[in-house]
């Protein structure tokens, strides 16, 4: 937490000269510290719960995990940690997966250090930033989704328990053969 301590942060990118100047940048700034580097997602991941940032600060792009996986392994692991993921370039698509996973902030490297520094405080405050132009494609796209969703849950209820048994089976990769034994039915009628 900010106090004497300033806000504690995990820089992860697969780039040592980048976060090596990221690192100098944030620790001239009062009241912020580096606590952890890590080179990809799953030492990202480490790093983050030995160390327990404030906030992690992670490219979308890590070797090994991604910044998706290796921020929802994060924000599931460390509830007070809140993650920033960093991109080359603005996708929408991206952005819903960042959002989904947990992250708290969604910047790109074009951003002037300021704005990730000001990202960082904000963040670590309990905001969330989404750049304000891609705020109406996110709506868009979440809302869709749920739509969907809500659409396929309507779908499987009106199934019949025995459609049900044969659903699942198939989601557990069992073909015809293996259906009609489990369900003790040809492997036609499956």
């Amino acid at each position: 937490m900010e106090g004497d301590q300033g806000i504690s942060i995990l820089l992860a990118d697969g780039h040592a000269l980048f976060r090596e100047a990221v690192k100098a940048v944030l620790e001239s700034e009062p009241g912020l510290r580096v606590v952890a580097e890590a080179r990809d997602g799953q030492q990202a991941v480490t790093e983050a719960i030995t160390h327990r940032p404030d906030v992690a600060l992670l490219n979308i792009d890590l070797p090994n995990y991604d910044g998706i996986r290796a921020t929802s392994l994060i924000v599931d692991s460390l509830k007070s940690c809140r993650v920033i993921v960093v991109v080359n370039g603005e996708d929408e698509g991206t952005l819903a997966q960042a959002i989904e996973a947990g992250a708290s902030g969604y910047l790109t490297k074009e951003c002037p250090m300021t704005e990730l520094i000001g990202a960082t405080r904000a963040v670590h405050r309990g905001e969330t930033l989404i750049p304000n132009h891609m705020l109406g494609g996110l709506l868009t796209r979440l809302i869709r989704r749920r739509r969907d969703q809500d659409a396929a849950f309507k779908r499987i209820s009106r199934l019949t328990r025995r459609e049900k048994e044969v659903l699942k089976l198939l989601a557990d990769g069992a073909d015809n053969d293996a259906i009609g034994q489990a369900l003790v039915i040809s492997p036609q009628t499956a």
